[in-house]
């Protein structure tokens, strides 16, 4: 009897069924196997625990919170030599975590799952932040908390932490009676949260370069992942109807006007989706 091979979306789609037991390294893992349909997932898993194991040995069992961060972070950028790559920070690899495990180079939220995991297997408790426009992780440190940025190590402080945030709201133009406490942007990401701003980052680079094939891959995630979301479904359809797919397209599209029937967008959304009816009519015999 043959048994059908999973998919990596069918097995993307396993991993991330539940929220309980969601396990983010895997999933995160999982992501590159679009690109790179041969990777070997617990190849990397097996890889990142030799390291972890590598950190343990260093680590005395009575050793504080404190120390075991400070072991973290020069393990991780001092030894290993983790680091932003700011020689082509939109690469899609940077968003691999294998291939960051390779060239020690990536995002910053790529970086902080494989610090995530590190600081787990080290007796650390750990988070990543979801801060505007640069991923941080945060790790609790007696009755307060230390908040690290994953592409340097540094340990920011509450006023360089406003410095960041001060240059966010500028940069973003939101009016000052929108500004939130610096508390706000410090809450802890869920594993869901984390690899769907992971698919985002992938999904603006093949949006940019306009590989429609690409794309459709990470947006085809974004909708397992998030299948509350109508504005991935929307954003699926069109994708799809780029590639031709027009009846696909009017699904997805229909799915997403019947969500959000007031959207800003539903009006051209609806004209659209008239023209994809049209396209999507077999031909007269």
């Amino acid at each position: 009897m043959k048994y059908a091979v999973p998919t990596p979306l069918d097995y993307f789609a396993t991993l991330v069924a539940q929220d309980q037991g969601l396990n983010l390294l895997e999933a995160a893992i999982s992501l590159a196997q679009d690109d790179h349909p041969q990777l070997d997932v617990q190849a990397v898993l097996a890889h990142v625990d030799g390291l972890a194991r590598r950190l343990r040995e260093r680590i005395a069992q009575d050793a504080a919170p404190a120390q075991r961060l400070r072991l973290l972070t020069h393990f991780f950028h001092g030894e290993l030599g983790f680091a932003g790559n700011l020689n082509n920070y939109y690469a899609a690899d940077n968003s691999h975590v294998h291939r960051v495990l390779e060239t020690r180079r990536g995002l910053p939220i790529t970086l902080a799952v494989l610090l995530l995991e590190l600081a787990e297997q080290a007796g650390l408790r750990a988070a990543g932040v979801a801060f505007p426009g640069h991923f941080l992780v945060k790790c609790k440190i007696g009755l307060g908390e230390a908040v690290i940025d994953p592409f340097t190590g540094e340990s920011l402080s509450p006023s360089r932490l406003d410095e960041r945030l001060a240059l966010y709201r500028q940069g973003s133009g939101l009016p000052d009676d929108l500004e939130l406490p610096l508390e706000f942007f410090l809450r802890a990401a869920t594993p869901r949260q984390i690899l769907a701003r992971m698919l985002r980052n992938l999904k603006e680079v093949h949006r940019v370069a306009e590989d429609w094939t690409r794309l459709l891959a990470v947006q085809q995630r974004l909708v397992v992942l998030l299948p509350g979301d109508p504005a991935e479904r929307r954003d699926r359809g069109l994708v799809l109807a780029s590639l031709g797919a027009f009846a696909a397209a009017a699904e997805d599209l229909s799915f997403y006007l019947a969500e959000r029937p007031d959207a800003a967008d539903a009006p051209n959304l609806r004209a659209r989706l008239a023209l994809l009816l049209d396209q999507a009519r077999p031909p007269l015999q």
